[in-house]
């Protein structure tokens, strides 16, 4: 038996979303995306390897671990055994601080603790490329929870170019996002079907060209700590992707009248001075973004709207590491 390892990981919020593959099998993406690293969203996941286990072993604490998630996990534990040369089946524990399956990148942040506590479990030394390109073989947007900071995911031309690195560190700007929560239970339609519908969006070619031209936009504001037009473009990128996914055949629609009700009231917050935009992944939960300054009276406010359940307050996250702290 190995010694343990244990990795901790931020999900991550798309600015510039990853809506759509080119390469399903390689979870090749479309374009390019930006994110940041959610500190206060994090998945800690502990890896041993084990002689005397038959089959690999997953526990989800607090969550239950379906036959579907316990299959990704050991899907994603060959391709670490095929480069370690290793064949020993492995007991795996995770543990979210957040709900998983509700739009918060809940795969992103379990498939980078994950490829970080295993390669580590395995003796495996692979640098932050080689890294989050392994993570993205297990979820596309693992990748971006490898590096630190604000994070661009280059779409790249194949595997090997498809890959995530830091643009920015967590302390380069004090932006914070805060995930009003109005749904904890798990969406019905998991990200992987939503982006296997893209390309029957009318919409689709649009929203993919003016994601393209989003990129340098939000890529240059973070690097100015220019917040309007960061926001400006986050927004509209978040409602682009939402009405491909509205589109599509059949239609997805994640949002609940919660949701709704959110995205309506930062507008009409916005109009009365305060310095918010919305942006939201494939869920119906709501990421407000805002400066430093400005987080509690944000925080306070969004509280009081009606189906709120809790509001979920997060800095720019640091990258994918090894902690101490074991699960088993």
């Amino acid at each position: 038996m190995t010694a343990p390892s244990t990795a901790q990981s931020c999900a991550n919020i798309a600015f510039i979303k990853y809506w759509g593959r080119r390469d399903h099998a390689l979870r090749l993406p479309l374009n390019g995306s930006i994110s940041m690293n959610l500190d206060g969203a994090t998945t800690t996941t502990t890896v041993i390897f084990d002689p005397a286990l038959d089959e690999d072993r997953v526990i989800i604490l607090d969550a239950g671990t379906t036959a579907q998630a316990a299959h990704r996990v050991s899907a994603h534990l060959d391709r670490v055994r095929a480069l370690a040369g290793i064949t020993t089946r492995a007991r795996v524990v995770s543990r979210n601080s957040f709900p998983m399956g509700t739009g918060i990148a809940s795969s992103a942040s379990a498939f980078a603790a994950l490829t970080v506590a295993a390669c580590a479990a395995a003796n495996l030394t692979l640098d932050e490329r080689a890294l989050s390109i392994l993570a993205r073989l297990g979820s596309g947007s693992a990748c971006r929870s490898i590096p630190a900071g604000f994070v661009e995911w280059h779409a790249g031309e194949d595997s090997e170019t498809s890959y995530a690195e830091t643009i920015a560190p967590p302390e380069h700007w004090d932006l914070r996002d805060l995930i009003a929560i109005v749904q904890t239970a798990h969406k019905d339609v998991g990200s992987t079907t939503g982006q296997a519908l893209v390309d029957s969006s009318p919409f689709s070619e649009a929203r993919l060209a003016a994601a393209e031209r989003g990129l340098a936009v939000v890529r240059n504001a973070i690097r100015a700590c220019d917040f309007e037009t960061f926001g400006e473009e986050t927004e509209q990128e978040a409602l682009r992707m939402h009405a491909v996914a509205l589109t599509s055949q059949p239609s997805v629609l994640y949002w609940s009248p919660e949701t709704v009700r959110i995205m309506q009231a930062i507008r009409a917050w916005r109009a009365e001075g305060v310095r918010a935009y919305f942006t939201i992944d494939a869920g119906a939960n709501v990421h407000v973004l805002c400066p430093g300054a400005d987080v509690d009276a944000l925080a306070k406010r969004l509280r009081e709207l009606k189906g709120v359940r809790d509001v979920l307050a997060n800095r720019p996250g640091p990258a994918t590491r090894l902690i101490d702290a074991h699960l088993v």
